[in-house]
């Protein structure tokens, strides 16, 4: 169980899946030359296919029960009408909880949507898109859908696959409601003299057990490999050879992670804002760090040139109101729920965020002056769509190595310092996994026959960007052909939000052509 505000936007999310400005950049591609990172040398032209032609995509054989959900989960997502004529189908589909030979028995209920367009062939082969824990997939897939992703859903229909216990899937309730509050808010309410660190850990705990008791025996199926089996499940439901993959941010893990498991069933893969691969959560954590300074930076700029709100500083003005939260001035707003809001806002998939920044500054200049609401509503939306228990399960089932709480306490200070607003609280957050079992962490590909494209953000405050580079050698060591994109804008993934990209991804797709490796996407 959660919090009643959390309970109710999720569970509503849940109910309505089952019974149902200025956007992404099109500017040009700009071709640089650059160390190339994981293939070998520079192309300052574009990449032809490989000799060996790619596998074809296919339309599935036997596909899901869809049924319209378009109204629904626009609704839910708040994310308004969407492109005319667009259409979300749910759907769900049984996956083995484990297919390793554990002896652990039964099924689970995975989520499905899919997006179309009028123009969308009817024949054409899905794009598979995961967004891992982060989010529920198909919130991402919807809010990719009503920004201009035009040239993506033109051309085929991309299915999101939520994983176990997010989203669309069968839910996970656990932890009981104060103690997920507790936890959301890092102990700040309930400390009594305690240390915030060993608080955190002690809630961790407690959560831990909660969830164990809940899931056992399964409480160890649901890290990235499981979830590469479940669209293995998908495959084989579906009756093709392949499936085209899109991961994006902690999804780019699971697209991985099925290309290592199953590298004949992969016949594109796009790595869309990966994760480091073989990198603990602090290091992981300080990646996340510096793309959510860098975003800040960013909104900070742009809202200086609209006036916003905020004022001629409105760093500063952020800067300000964290530390009021901080120190118990913003009523039952903790500083980490200020921050899961701004960074959840900052880091939401929908095209159209650098024409909502007003948005932020009114609601953050609002709750400066004293008046909460808009501020506590975007708090509930985000802890919703991002903190819920099963985001819990599936992050600290992913995470390697937790820090102890001395080392967290060191790195408050050391964090603090070097990124002001995120710092402290993100330190904390990492203790919140600190009890949950260490799972098998996924390997690497290790024989990759196809391209492969991976795409990364300047500014983005989900996953960074420095981890990209163990990524593209990786994939490099396995075989496989990389070309690396990144696009100079701020926000997450890079696919909802530059058409430039948008465009590599579909020439990619259909026809197994790569951009020039170094390519470089203006914001």
């Amino acid at each position: 169980m959660r919090s009643t505000r959390l309970a109710a936007v999720l569970g509503m999310i849940v109910a309505l899946c089952c019974a149902c400005g200025v956007g992404p950049s099109d500017r040009p591609v700009v071709a640089t030359e650059r160390d190339s990172q994981g293939s070998g040398g520079d192309n300052s032209t574009s990449t032809p296919p490989p000799e060996n032609p790619l596998p074809a995509l296919e339309k599935p054989k036997t596909d899901l029960e869809w049924r319209d959900c378009t109204r629904a989960l626009l609704e839910v997502f708040g994310l308004g009408a969407g492109p005319a004529g667009l259409v979300l189908d749910c759907a769900e589909f049984s996956a083995a909880i484990d297919k390793s030979g554990n002896n652990v028995y039964g099924t689970f209920t995975v989520g499905a949507l899919r997006a179309r367009l009028p123009q969308t062939p009817v024949d054409a082969a899905p794009l598979v898109l995961t967004s891992g824990a982060d989010r529920a997939s198909s919130g991402t897939l919807a809010s990719l859908a009503i920004g201009p992703a035009a040239g993506l859903l033109a051309s085929r229909p991309i299915v999101a696959i939520d994983r176990r216990g997010i989203g669309n899937s069968q839910p996970i309730e656990c932890i009981a409601p104060e103690q997920r509050r507790q936890l959301l808010d890092l102990a700040q309410f309930s400390l009594a003299g305690e240390d915030a660190a060993d608080a955190v850990a002690k809630l961790s705990q407690d959560a831990t057990i909660a969830c164990k008791d809940f899931l056992q025996p399964q409480e160890l199926a649901f890290d990235a490999i499981h979830a590469a089996d479940d669209l293995e499940e998908l495959r084989s439901v579906w009756q093709v050879d392949t499936l085209a993959l899109l991961g994006t941010g902690n999804g780019a893990k699971v697209a991985l992670s099925y290309a290592a498991k199953y590298p004949k069933h992969v016949s594109r893969l796009i790595l869309d804002s990966p994760e480091g691969l073989g990198l603990d959560a602090t290091q992981l954590t300080d990646h996340r760090l510096q793309g959510a300074e860098a975003a800040i930076t960013a909104f900070a700029t742009r809202c200086t040139g609209l006036n916003c709100a905020l004022g001629p500083d409105p760093r500063k003005a952020i800067t300000d109101l964290v530390n009021r939260a901080r120190a118990g001035q913003l009523g039952s707003i903790s500083s980490n729920a200020l921050l899961t809001a701004i960074s959840g806002f900052l880091g939401s998939p929908r095209g159209d965020q650098p024409s909502r920044v007003t948005v932020l500054a009114d609601t953050l200049a609002s709750a400066a002056a004293g008046e909460v609401t808009a501020l506590q509503s975007l708090i509930a939306r985000e802890e919703a769509l991002t903190e819920g228990d099963g985001q819990f399960i599936n992050r600290c089932s992913d995470g390697q190595q937790w820090p102890p709480p001395q080392r967290v306490r060191e790195l408050q200070k050391e964090w603090g310092e070097k990124f002001p607003i995120f710092g402290p609280e993100a330190a904390l957050t990492m203790l919140a996994c600190s009890a949950w079992p260490v799972a098998q962490a996924p390997p690497a590909p290790s024989d990759l026959k196809i391209p492969v494209l991976v795409l990364s953000g300047a500014a983005d405050p989900v996953t960074g960007n420095s981890g990209v580079s163990s990524v593209t050698g990786a994939i490099g060591n396995a075989g496989g052909q990389v070309s690396a994109l990144s696009w100079q804008g701020w926000g997450h993934p890079v696919t909802a939000h530059s058409g430039c990209a948008q465009d590599s991804v579909v020439a990619y797709v259909n026809d197994g052509k790569l951009p020039p490796n170094g390519t470089v996407c203006p914001a």
